[in-house]
């Protein structure tokens, strides 16, 4: 009896609290702001964490989204992505350059140029949005394709050059005009990489608001009205509720994987592994290891902005050093290798605020350079040695008469017992040289006129 009262009162405490949380959510609902931070370059984690933040608000009729920024700029599959997500979504989307010393350069200028709300704390900037080539192949954050190696116009650009940056321009102004921003000044933040401080962004109507901080940038969004959909949004800030969005595991373990400097490494790491595998057949450990490694590289390398003429010429380079194994070239290909492997390294990652630490690169440059100056000196060591097995190995060797014999007989080199033959009559216990071989058949000759003594 008591056993079944406690049981119901478990039963009903347990649906108390779900209808209290629903109640809770229910009431807060109306009175949420999500709060996404992005702190470096944007890229696909960036991405997902603000198409999340955006798809929570919405699902729960919350009254904004706040993406408080501070990036270099990054890449252009990820900033458009964000960029659509912001221009489809039925909430408000605030973007604010924070904390003081903060920027949004390059792809952060089309993001904030796409936001309903941009603001900016004092000492912060926001610009340069020119388009760049690196490598010989265009790198900006409208259109990662291009050709290189085109003849410069009178203006030093090539066509596909005018091309990008016509293309960024345009598409900078239509944000602009969309949000009714000052579009002069975003073109020429493309075409010329203006920049701008806060006070001059305000000034010139390319933000809205300059905030010391977030809760004065609550105080100054409270009353304002914003057209989200064609939909006149009154927002009131009045003890709104700020919850932050972090990242989740499956964030973490895609920020982790590409990082250009782990996928470099995860690179690495599966190639040496598939090599040690075929090398040595049946260890297991290093191809499974080697085979994981190398497509969570390849994964990586599919967001990434890869520089394709480096990745070849890292291929080559580590081609070139394993070659030496195998080839003798005195260091030739060797070196090449090496040289082909850190120019690789360099140019792998097409994009100026995405690329593999040079320290990192110079360690594993030096590694490889160990690795084929240790090949070098095996193979001269090798060379020099006396050799200990053979034909070569037996001409000289001395050895001991087992029984007498004239012609043929059995004689003893290096413990081993050998048929030899003898143009002159040997006793037992004699000491005789190996003169030459004929097949397993050893020609003797007396080394001295001795006999061991039993």
């Amino acid at each position: 009896m008591q056993s079944t009262q406690l049981l119901s009162r478990l039963v009903f405490g347990l649906v108390l609290a779900i209808l209290v949380q629903h109640v809770w959510a229910a009431a807060t609902a109306g009175n949420k702001a999500y709060l996404v931070e992005i702190d470096g370059a944007i890229g696909p984690v960036t991405q997902e964490l603000i198409t999340r933040g955006i798809d929570n608000a919405e699902a729960e009729a919350a009254v904004m989204v706040i993406l408080q920024m501070n990036t270099p700029g990054g890449l252009d599959h990820s900033m458009r992505e964000i960029v659509q997500a912001m221009l489809d979504a039925h909430v408000p989307v605030i973007t604010y350059i924070s904390p003081q010393g903060s920027r949004a350069a390059s792809a952060g200028t089309y993001i904030l140029y796409a936001s309903h709300i941009a603001a900016m704390a004092p000492a912060t900037n926001l610009g340069a949005a020119t388009p760049v080539q690196v490598g010989g192949l265009p790198k900006t954050p409208t259109d990662p394709t291009g050709v290189a190696g085109e003849e410069k116009g009178d203006d030093g650009k090539t066509s596909m050059e005018r091309k990008i940056i016509n293309d960024a321009a345009a598409y900078i102004k239509g944000l602009a005009k969309l949000r009714g921003r000052n579009e002069a000044w975003a073109e020429r933040a493309v075409r010329e990489a203006a920049s701008l401080t806060a006070d001059e962004a305000l000034e010139n109507n390319v933000i809205d608001i300059v905030a010391d901080d977030l809760t004065a940038l609550l105080k100054q969004l409270d009353g304002r009205d914003v057209n989200v959909k064609g939909r006149i949004t009154t927002l009131e800030t009045d003890a709104l509720i700020i919850e932050r969005i972090t990242p989740d595991w499956r964030s973490s373990l895609l920020a982790i994987i590409t990082n250009p400097n782990i996928a470099y490494v995860l690179m690495l790491v599966g190639i040496y592994g598939l090599i040690l595998e075929f090398s040595n057949p049946g260890i297991i450990l290093p191809g499974v290891v080697g085979t994981i490694c190398l497509l969570l590289a390849l994964y990586a390398f599919q967001v990434l902005p890869i520089n394709y003429a480096g990745l070849a010429l890292l291929g080559i380079g580590l081609a070139f050093i394993i070659s030496e194994l195998f080839v003798t070239s005195g260091g030739i290909l060797g070196a090449g290798g090496v040289v082909a492997f850190t120019v690789g390294s360099i140019m792998l990652f097409d994009d100026e605020y995405i690329a593999v630490s040079l320290p990192l690169i110079g360690g594993t440059a030096l590694v490889a350079a160990g690795f084929m100056l240790w090949i070098l000196k095996k193979f001269s060591m090798l060379r020099h040695r006396q050799v200990v097995s053979g034909e070569e190995y037996m001409i000289g060797r001395t050895g001991v008469v087992i029984d007498g014999f004239s012609g043929r007989g059995r004689v003893v080199i290096d413990g081993e017992s050998w048929l030899a033959d003898s143009r002159e009559p040997l006793s037992a216990g004699q000491n005789i040289r190996v003169d030459a071989i004929d097949k397993l058949v050893l020609k003797v000759e007396p080394a001295d006129n001795t006999t061991e003594e039993e």
